[in-house]
């Protein structure tokens, strides 16, 4: 069952992160992540993929302050890979800090939210989405066509435009 507007993120769920440096990997459970908090969250099929790289990681990027100015707390972009691609990933764009590159390496959130699809020569990832999650509940979804290269309602820009309709 795929989530929807109104329900809330699956706490019971955790991420994966690698600091700027090191090894040691962190788990990170959705409830710190999400709890308390104003976060726009945004799934990809893949790190170092076209779109994904060349406009959807950049686009939220620049917009952050935008973002700030709105009262959001943190941008998250997740998708299923494991930490240390998400990390080299992150680190070869100047996202500095701006986007959380956290890591769903098993897909199990992904699943858990309805949000996959089997892609050709990739595997069982994620499908490409934007959400806006206020205190753990999903106040926004857009939610692309399957397939990696659907880009027309999960960037940044549309997603200012659903905060503004929300009064934000």
């Amino acid at each position: 069952m795929t989530i929807q507007q109104g329900d809330r993120i699956p706490y019971s769920e955790h991420f994966t992160i690698l600091p700027d440096e090191g090894y040691d990997i962190h788990n990170l459970d959705a409830e710190f992540l999400f709890k308390g908090k104003k976060v726009i969250l945004f799934g990809l099929p893949g790190a170092f993929t076209t779109i994904c790289s060349n406009k959807h990681l950049p686009e939220y990027a620049t917009l952050y302050d935008t973002f700030k100015s709105k009262g959001i707390d943190a941008i998250y972009c997740t998708a299923v890979n494991d930490p240390f691609v998400m990390r080299a990933w992150s680190q070869n764009y100047d996202i500095e800090n701006k986007v959380v590159v956290i890591s769903d390496g098993d897909g199990s959130f992904h699943k858990k939210i309805g949000l996959t699809q089997t892609i050709p020569a990739l595997g069982e990832r994620s499908l490409r989405y934007s959400m806006y999650v206020d205190d753990g509940v999903v106040r926004v979804l857009n939610i692309e066509e399957p397939g990696p290269s659907s880009y027309k309602i999960s960037g940044p820009n549309h997603m200012l435009k659903d905060l503004e309709q929300l009064g934000i």
